[in-house]
Formats: C-alpha cells, structure tokens, sequence
C-alpha cells in the first residue's frame, strides 16, 4: 500500500534520487546494493520505482519482484520471480548449479539441494547474465517475503562486487536489522517536508482550497501515503471548502482495512489507551493515565508498541503513532458508544482548558444541546481572540449545529458567515451560511453579521457596492442594539460601512457612518473612530489623531484578532506609518499562506506592496503584488483584485513598462463594475505618473486633477495626497501657474507637512515649484535636507532632480550636477528608467556627457550608481551606519564601497568628499 496512486513527481525527493544515481553508476560498473528503509508510506515503493526507470533508460535489464504476495507461503518464491526470467540461460550451468535451482523452484522431482549449494548457484546465473550487460534487480518488501528468499538474497547482495548486478530493496523501519546487521548500504527514507508535502498535494487535487490542504498537510505529517489517502476520503464539499471538515479526518477503506487487522488483535484495553492517545490528540502520556491511572497505562501501551503502531518516549512523556494514519484508523474501528464515553472521560479532565473541554464535549454529544453550544460559541471567541480565525468560525458553526433554539442557531450562523467572508476567505462558506439562515430564521437575514458577510460575497459576485451600502445602512438603522458601543456585531457592521463607503468614493455615501458612530454609548471605540478619520479623509485628520494612531502602532503586538490590525493598519496608509506595521502585517501574511485568514493577509499584502513601494523595494512589491493578485483570484475575491491591478500599474509606471496602461485599464474594469468608483480614481495615479515619465505634461495634470481639482483637497479623497506634486509640477509645466499656486496653497492650509515627514517632503517641492526663484532654491534646500527624506528613495530623488534642474536653469551648473547626480543614480538603482533618462538628460545639458550615472575623479576610475549615492550621503556627514539604514545595505558593504570611491576620487579622506564631488 506504499505510495498508492502516486502523481508524475518524486515530491522533493532530491537527495535520494542523487543516491540511487550513484548508487546505479556503481552496480553498472562493479555491481552493488542498495537498501532503503522507512516508515511506511513515505515513498520508498516510489523511489523504487524512480531507480527501474533511470537504470532502463540506461540500458540496464531491470526484472522486479515483491515480497508482500507471498508472505512467506511459497518457499524461494520471490527468488524464482526474480531468476526464471532467465530459465533460459540455466543450460549454461553447469548440473548440479542447474538441478539445485529447479528443485527450488519446483520444477524438478526430488529432494531440494543443500542451502549453500542453492546460494551459490543463484550467484553464478546473475554473474553469467550479467556478462552481456547490466542487470538490476529490484525487490519491494524483501522481510515480508518467504525466509529462504530473504537469506538468498542477502547471501547475493554481500557478493556483487565485480558482477555488474545491482540490487535494490526496500523495507519499514522496524524490518532494517537484518539488513543493518549484514553491512548492507543503506539510505534512510524520511517524511518529506512542507513545501514537497505541499507540491504534492495540489499536484494530485488541484481544486484544493488553501485552508483544506494546510489541514491535510499537517495531519499527514510528511507521509505521501496520507497526503494522497485522505483528500480521497472527503466529500466534494469539504474539498472545496464549503462543508466543515471533521476533527478526526475518514480513512479510504483499503487504508482502514490495512490497519483494522492490526488493531483488531491488540487487547481491548490497549485498544483503549490508542483511542484515548487518538481522541486527545497531544500524544501526551500524563492525559491517557490520568484516565487509566499510571502504571495500567504503560501496560495497555505495550501491545501497542510491541506492534509496531506507537512509540513510547518516557523521558519526554510522549507516545507518537509511529504512521500518521494509524490514529485515525484507530477511531474508524471504534464503537460510537465507545468514542462518545472517551470523549466525556476528556472533557472532564479538561476543566481548566475551556476550548478543549469545549470540544470533547461536542463529540460526547449526540444531539443539539444548547449548553455544548454555548461552550463552542465561547470556545470561537477566545480562538478568535488569539488570532486562530479558522478556528474560530469551524467552532461557530458546530456551535450552530448544537443550537436548541432556532435564534440562536441563526444567530451563530451570522457570525460564522461575516468570519468566512470577512477574515478566513470562504465566501463559499459564507454564501453557504447565508443560505442556510435565510432557510431557519428569514428575520436573521438582516441582522448585523449576516449584512456584514452579504456585503462582502455582493461586491465580490454579482452586486455591487451601491447594493452592499444599502443593505448595510437598513440592518444598522432598523436593528435592536440601542448603538450600544460593547456590541461586536454592529461594531463589525459599521467597520465594514465604512470600507464600502471608502470603496464608492461618494460624498453622500458617508453621513449615514458617521451618524450612527455619534450615537454610539457610551462612547464609539477607538479604532473604529480613528479609521473614519484618518482613511477616507486624511488631509483633514489632525496631527494629534496621527499622533495617537502612532502609539497604537507602538502596542500593536499586544493585539492579536487578524482583523483589528488590518483595521490599525490601514488607518496607516495616508499618514504614512505603514513602516511601523509591517513585522504584524508579515505574521497576516503568513497565517494566510497556511489556510488562516485569508482575506485578512490579502489587506496586509497591500498594505506591504504600498510601504514597499514607498520605500524604493520594488522587486518584493512586485512579488506581493502577485501573490496577492493569485490569492484573490483562488479564493473569489474578484473585487479585491484591483488592490493588487493597483500595485502593479504603479510599479509599471514609474519603470516605464507598457504594461502600466494594461493594469489601470484593469482596475478601471473591476471597480467601476461594482460602482466602487473611489477605489476607481485610484487608477489616475499611475495614469499620471506614466505620462509623466514619457514627458506628456497635460495628460499627467488631467489624470491627477481628476483625483483633487486643483486649488481645492478633495473630501474623502485620501489618494489625492500622494499625486499632489504630480499635479503641480503638471500644471507648472503646461503654463498653468495660477493653479499650481492655487493647489500649494491648499497643501499648507491643511497643514499637511504636520502629518508625515513625506509629506512635508512633497509639499516643500511642490512649493518649491511654483515659487519664484529666489523663494524655490531655499525651498528646495529644505526639502532634501529634511530628516527622514531618503526613507523614500523615489519621492527623494525626484525631489533632487527637480532642484538640479531649477539651479542648472538658473546657472548654478556645478551646484546642479551634484543634485542631478545624486537622483540618476537613485533612479537607475530603483530602476524608474524614465526619470533616469530625464536625468541624465539635464546632467549633459549641465556638461557632464556620460551614458550612465558616473562621476568622474582625478582617480584612475569613475563611480559606480551606487557609489555616487554613497558618496553624496557621505558628503553630507552622514555614518556608515545611517547610510547603510537608509539604501538598505549593512555598514561594513558601505565601507567597502568608500574604500574602492576614495582612490577613484583621488582623496584620502570624507572631509574632501564634497569638493571632490562638486568638481
């Protein structure tokens, strides 16, 4: 049963496969052996195979045989497999060699020869053979074959050096003694890791979803023989993710039958103590004697152990099934009876572990019972509490199954439905959910978590925001919870409000939100009231809502619920505090990666994408981006694409892809589909930004005016803030000064400069930009001198460029090649080809002629990009240490870097970097 119906790959099996190549070179040249072993279904059937057909690729005869179909009843039964392929070469021995063999096999009258006179006989035939060419034999299961093969073999196997006959074979880990104890070679067959566990199982199931195989994945524990044997077990709706998986996952029922004999001869205590081992799940041996006392219970384990299905560690105070599929097969040959009194026995030891308890007790039960309900429905909070949000709503709905009342059920399945949809990324199961409330309880269908979770599946199926809006504004107004502050469920409505109202961009859309967050007692929560602040609207949050939002950061790993830091996280964005998150959003990450909470690891995707993009680290945005686009797109979350269709424009954009145009175009699609038409005016940032690299000055105003007109900061236009320079250098450039004026005024009035160090960045150069000369220069000087500016390389450097290019225009030329040398290399080192090309453009307009961004020294050689960087921060007094923080590269690489600049600029030390530079 090793390896059943295994897919077209060796799953990770890359060393071992290096070992048989070896392995096969040997016994083609000089004939060898090689013995695998391991617990069963880890793929040594598998490797084997892989060895036969490497070695017939090669040339080599290959006859194979296996021990498991004689189990010992035919005498040299698996030898006579292995040698009558070659009956006809047997008149090439001579007699008493050729009658020996055939009385062994049965095909001749007579008493069988003497042991050693067979032996030697089945040496010489696979030496002969092997004289016109290589030879393999290949024997799976060698120990469960009849014992005078077994002895034959290991007597040939000690002898094949010289004979150009290899022999490969394969047995469990309790079988290896004979083989150690011959000095055979032997390769040791491991369970395979994660990733291969992982490559296998979505080879073989393709249709999967995430949070399904993480499951499978851990329970088979590296065996490709459960990874392939339990999926084949469940129905297509808990495959597919929209029926909850049980605790203890089915067995096929060739797998049950293949343990059930084993586990049938064993004592029924020791029966038992495996079903208690099974139930619990921990392997901790202190649980089964605190049922069955201490001594009984390594009494009853001894069978056990003795065959072969568990190992007892006594210094750890472990028992471990020695095969992942052991444990579950243990509970397949259980009575109900018997499983439900083992389950109570556990629930009442776990009286100090609620979420345990919780769920012995659901599987003791053996129909609804409202106290095992409220157990579970408590059991969900705490789990959600800690951030295990799969687990949370899996408790949820067994809570629903277990409900007496029909209000309850429905109002557990509510919940259930807004976790699928809001957090896990099941929008099956919510759709599911919904359905199932709509068919108990039609008057849940309006409650708060149901309208939460019907808002989610609209706007990512056939509805669309408007629609999502209004089912939303109706369950907050028309429900029973008197605004009541400490009430999760219209906490969760009005958070999910105000993402819908963000998503449509509508000015009306939002007095309805803040309405109902007024009327909250006895007073609204803090997260709740500080995101309805600072996301929609962030040119009007106060630098002390910014302040507080940074403390909150500061704390933020004492939160663990995914979707509360997805809350603080994206309250981030505009005020650009994304950087202080991202150690909580890579744990989102990674929970989603694992089946957890999926959508909620899509937000934290974005908002990396957007700190990654900010920050000049465009190849993992364009990663993230990615990934993000392919979790969406698997898990149905058509609409959330644009997040990532987002990501991808601007990346394309400020690389000078063609691709750029493709990706708004998408975003453009998917929003306006769902009348998300605020998430839609997020597509004229990289339409700006494209046309402004290639120099297309009126198509870079009309695209970033049609965020925010110029002169005025739109409401409930966040976005406009970062398209703000973009839009006064447009309108600086098509001659529309008043207007550039008009947009800077707006910029200070609204104090943005208190809110972020980059925006202080920005509106300085915007500024600058439409100031008169006199004014711009000091304007400029403040702005690449301000603390922090090189935390974003590409805001920074276009920054540098635009003030290389006012002084070259105003006739500072060596003034101007240091600024404009200092933005060509940070443009070439991000890789922004259209500003690069800008300027190195205004660099020979200044009179510095080079193709790349080089400076030329009195040295022997020219600065590399990097170096130029290196050598500009250096200049301005900066350490090794803050140089490396802010391009990402450790001191000692700067150091390195300052050695190979000094004799390339034909100085000695940093006090002359400047001069050196300047000419």
């Amino acid at each position: 049963m090793d390896d059943a119906t295994p897919p077209p790959s060796l799953f990770g099996r890359a060393e071992e496969l290096r070992r048989i190549e070896a392995f096969l070179k040997r016994s083609r040249r000089q004939g060898d052996s090689l013995f695998l072993y391991g617990e069963p279904g880890v793929g040594k059937t598998r490797l084997l195979d892989a060895a036969a057909d490497l070695a017939s690729a090669q040339g080599v005869r290959v006859i194979r045989a296996t021990g498991v179909q004689y189990m010992g009843d035919v005498s040299y039964g698996v030898l006579a497999e292995l040698l009558l392929p070659m009956a006809s070469a047997l008149t090439e021995l001579d007699n008493v060699f050729r009658d020996a063999l055939l009385a062994a096999f049965g095909m001749l009258t007579g008493p069988i020869p003497r042991r050693l006179v067979i032996l030697n006989a089945c040496l010489a035939l696979l030496r002969r053979q092997a004289e016109s060419g290589p030879l393999l034999l290949v024997v799976d299961d060698l120990p469960w074959a009849d014992g005078p093969s077994a002895v034959a073999l290991g007597f040939v196997a000690r002898r094949l050096t010289g004979s150009r006959v290899g022999l490969i074979t394969a047995a469990r880990n309790d079988e290896r003694d004979h083989f150690q104890r011959s000095g055979l070679p032997a390769l040791q067959v491991r369970p395979i890791d994660l990733t291969a566990s992982d490559e296998l199982l979505r080879a073989a199931f393709p249709h999967l979803v995430p949070g399904v195989r993480y499951r499978l994945v851990t329970e088979a524990r590296g065996n490709p023989l459960a990874l392939l044997e339990l999926p084949a077990a469940l129905s297509p709706d808990q495959l597919s993710g929209v029926a909850t998986l049980p605790d203890v996952l089915p067995l096929t029922r060739h797998v049950e039958s293949a343990f059930a004999a084993r586990i049938a001869l064993l004592p029924s205590r020791t029966r038992e103590a495996l079903l208690v081992l099974a139930q619990d799940g921990t392997g901790d041996l202190r649980i089964l004697q605190r049922v069955v006392g201490a001594e009984p219970a390594l009494e009853h384990l001894a069978p056990a152990e003795s065959a072969k299905l568990v190992k007892v560690d006594l210094a750890s105070r472990q028992v471990e099934f020695r095969h992942p599929l052991v444990s579950l097969a243990v509970v397949e040959c259980a009575e109900e009876a018997g499983l439900r009194r083992i389950h109570r026995l556990l629930a009442d030891l776990f009286t100090d572990d609620p979420e345990r308890r919780a769920r012995h007790l659901a599987e003791a039960a053996s129909g609804a019972d409202e106290s095992v309900a409220n157990a579970l429905e408590q059991a969900a909070h705490r789990k959600l509490r800690r951030g295990d949000a799969a687990g949370s709503l899996s408790a949820l709905v067994r809570a629903a199954q277990f409900s007496t009342a029909a209000d309850d059920r429905c109002r557990r399945l509510a919940q259930a439905s807004y976790l699928a949809a809001h957090l896990t990324g099941d929008l099956g199961t919510a759709t599911r959910l919904l359905a199932e409330i709509r068919t108990v309880g039609s008057r849940f269908g309006g409650s708060l978590h149901s309208a939460a979770a019907a808002a989610y599946v609209l706007v990512n199926g056939d509805g669309d925001v408007e629609a999502a809006h209004t089912l939303l504004v109706a369950a907050i107004e028309n429900g029973d919870h008197g605004y009541d502050a400490s009430r999760t469920d219209l906490v969760e409505a009005l958070h999910t409000l105000l993402m819908m109202c963000w998503f449509a961009g509508r000015e009306d859309y939002w007095p309805p939100l803040y309405a109902a967050i007024e009327r909250l007692r006895p007073r609204p929560p803090e997260l709740l009231l500080l995101m309805s602040r600072t996301l929609p609207d962030a040119a009007r949050t106060s630098p002390g809502q910014r302040r507080r939002l940074a403390e909150l950061i500061d704390r933020q790993q004492e939160w663990r619920e995914p979707h509360e830091l997805v809350r603080l996280h994206t309250s981030a964005i505009y005020l650009d505090l994304l950087d202080g998150c991202r150690a909580r959003a890579w744990t989102l990450v990674e929970s989603g990666r694992s089946g957890g909470a999926v959508r909620s690891a899509l937000s934290a995707l974005l908002h990396l994408g957007l700190d990654d993009f900010a920050a000049g680290r465009w190849e993992e945005a364009e990663r993230l981006a990615d990934e993000g686009l392919a979790l969406a797109k698997s898990h149905g979350y058509t609409f959330v694409t644009w997040f990532f269709y987002l990501h991808k424009a601007l990346l394309a954009a400020v690389r000078g892809d063609a691709e750029a145009d493709r990706w708004a175009d998408e975003l453009t699609r998917v929003t306006t589909a769902r009348k998300a038409h605020g998430a839609a005016r997020t597509a004229h940032h990289p339409r700006a930004l494209t046309a402004a690299g290639r120099g297309d000055w009126e198509a870079a105003y009309q695209h970033a005016s049609r965020l925010s007109p110029a002169g005025r900061l739109a409401p409930y236009t966040s976005h406009a803030l970062w398209v703000a320079l973009d839009l006064v250098e447009a309108a600086v450039r098509t001659g529309r000064t008043a207007e550039a004026k008009a947009h800077t005024r707006a910029i200070r009035e609204a104090e943005l400069p208190d809110l972020s160090p980059r925006l202080a960045l920005l509106t300085l150069a915007a500024e600058a930009l439409a100031a008169p000369a006199e004014e711009a220069l000091a304007l400029f000087e403040r702005a690449v001198s301000a603390p922090g500016a090189h935390h974003w390389p590409f805001d920074y450097a276009r920054v540098q460029f635009l003030y290389g290019e006012r002084l070259r225009r105003d006739g500072d030329v060596a003034e101007a090649r240091s600024h404009l040398s200092t933005a060509l290399a940070i443009f070439q080192r991000l890789g922004a080809t259209p500003w690069a090309n800008r300027a190195g453009a205004e660099l020979r307009a200044a009179g510095r002629n080079h193709p790349l961004p080089i400076v030329g020294g009195r040295g022997s050689g020219s600065l590399t990009a990097t170096e130029v960087e290196i050598a500009m921060l250096a200049a301005e007094g900066l350490t090794n240490k803050q140089i490396g923080e802010r391009l990402y590269l450790s001191h000692r690489t700067v150091g390195t870097h300052l050695y190979r600049i000094f004799p390339k600029l034909g100085i000695t030390s940093r006090a002359a970097l400047r001069d050196a530079l300047s000419q």
